[in-house]
C-alpha cells in the first residue's frame, strides 16, 4: 500500500467521529477512501504506530472528508 492508493474497509470498524453519526457508534465495514499518509517516522525518529495508515474518506453531506487511522490488515486495496 501507497499514499494516493484507493482502499476499501474490509473488516468491521467501528468510528464514533463520523461527521454524519457524531456520538453514535457506526459501522464502517466497505466504506472506500484513499491513503493520505503512511506514518513511519516523527521528526525523524522511527516509530512504531498501533494504527499506521491514515485514510480519508469522502462522506457526502458533510462539510469536508473524515480522516481515519486504520491498521493495514483493515483495509483492502481497489
Amino acid at each position: 500500500m501507497n499514499v494516493g492508493d484507493r482502499v476499501r474497509i474490509k473488516e468491521s470498524v467501528i468510528f464514533y467521529h463520523h461527521p454524519l453519526h457524531r456520538n453514535e457508534a457506526f459501522d464502517a465495514k466497505g466504506l472506500e477512501g484513499v491513503i493520505i499518509n503512511i506514518l513511519t517516522d516523527y521528526k525523524g525518529r522511527p516509530i512504531s504506530p498501533n494504527f499506521p495508515v491514515q485514510v480519508e474518506f469522502a462522506v457526502e453531506g458533510a462539510k469536508r472528508p473524515m480522516r481515519a487511522h486504520l491498521k493495514r490488515d483493515e483495509l483492502e486495496s481497489l
